[in-house]
């Protein structure tokens, strides 16, 4: 009797090509970081049991939950890692996706949808990042949200938003609760979904033509449960070895004297030693982005190379892509 598929094998096509399921074609860095957002939704839910958002007792709940709460410190370690992998696992995928051509028709749409999703990881990381609630992030916040207001017209009614008021306060930790745990997770879920579908939608995994010899989801199924097990234990040996820090409650009437921010963002803190902040930390971010949006539809408009590593006719949005990364490491560097 032939077995039945699950649920999760329904998740897959039926048929695979061989040349495109293999590890170093696609590193699984798509299926990893679907993994690793899975993770964080996990832990997450777990520290909501423990964590309180108010600005007197968010960065005491952390702290009671890393000492007192039985395996506590560990749960908020692999939330912590599992973030920080995340952002740089789906940088490596927009990477391979730029080089394999995985970009161009008929997945146009999709590569839009992987750079929204890109967007909201980084504002998910950002607010989780603010909830510590310690010195470490007061710059960070103080600066992120004054951005937010220098913006023309909608900056003032944008600050008010994120911060619950004229000022960063005890309404902020509520805000980027809600933020965190409500607004940025729909959404994040909402485009997951949507990516996902459309990879279906627009036949599956970017491919060379002809269409070659293909394998079974069956096998498929069995290659990404070994790659998931290998991310636990990865996982779980750095968030053991390396658990992140928690500094006292943020003073806001007493900041740090060197200003920081998380390393995703160390090169908008560099930028905006150089010029106004709506330039230099709103202008100059967006213009980037724009330029990795335009890629399929002005850098690289041909239909050929799909599926191809470092294909002739996306040399164009190649090297773009890869002065743009060039230019944000190298501040991220310069920041440390």
């Amino acid at each position: 009797m032939a077995k039945r598929a699950s649920f999760f094998h329904h998740l897959h096509p039926p048929r695979i090509p061989t040349r495109e399921a293999r590890w170093r074609y696609t590193f699984g860095l798509g299926g990893t970081a679907v993994y690793l957002f899975i993770i964080l939704a996990l832990t997450g839910a777990l520290e909501v049991f423990y964590y309180i958002p108010s600005a007197s007792e968010a960065n005491q709940s952390l702290q009671a939950m890393m000492t007192l709460v039985p395996y506590g410190w560990l749960i908020r370690s692999l939330h912590y890692w599992a973030a920080q992998a995340l952002v740089i696992v789906s940088v490596l995928h927009l990477l391979r996706v730029v080089f394999t051509g995985a970009y161009k028709p008929p997945r146009r749409f999709n590569w839009l949808l992987g750079l929204g999703l890109l967007v909201l990881l980084l504002l998910f990381n950002f607010t989780g990042y603010a909830l510590r609630w310690d010195n470490d992030i007061a710059w960070a916040l103080m600066v992120g949200t004054n951005l937010l207001h220098s913006i023309p017209l909608l900056g003032p009614d944008l600050y008010n938003m994120v911060v619950g008021s004229s000022e960063i306060g005890a309404a902020t930790v509520v805000r980027l609760y809600g933020w965190h745990l409500f607004g940025l997770m729909l959404m994040t879920l909402f485009l997951i979904s949507w990516h996902i579908f459309r990879v279906r939608r627009d036949g599956g995994i970017s491919r060379a033509q002809p269409r070659e010899a293909s394998i079974h989801r069956d096998e498929l199924v069995r290659r990404e449960a070994i790659g998931a097990l290998a991310v636990t234990i990865l996982l779980l040996v750095i968030a053991m070895l390396f658990p992140p820090a928690l500094g006292p409650t943020a003073d806001f009437s007493h900041l740090p004297a060197e200003a920081t921010a998380p390393w995703f963002f160390l090169w908008v803190q560099q930028l905006l030693r150089f010029g106004p902040p709506l330039l230099m930390g709103v202008l100059v971010p967006l213009l980037l982005l724009a330029a990795l949006a335009l890629l399929p539809y002005v850098v690289d408009r041909h239909t050929t190379g799909v599926g191809v590593w470092f294909n002739r006719e996306g040399r164009a949005a190649q090297v773009l892509t890869l002065v743009i990364m060039a230019f944000v490491l190298g501040f991220i560097l310069w920041g440390r």
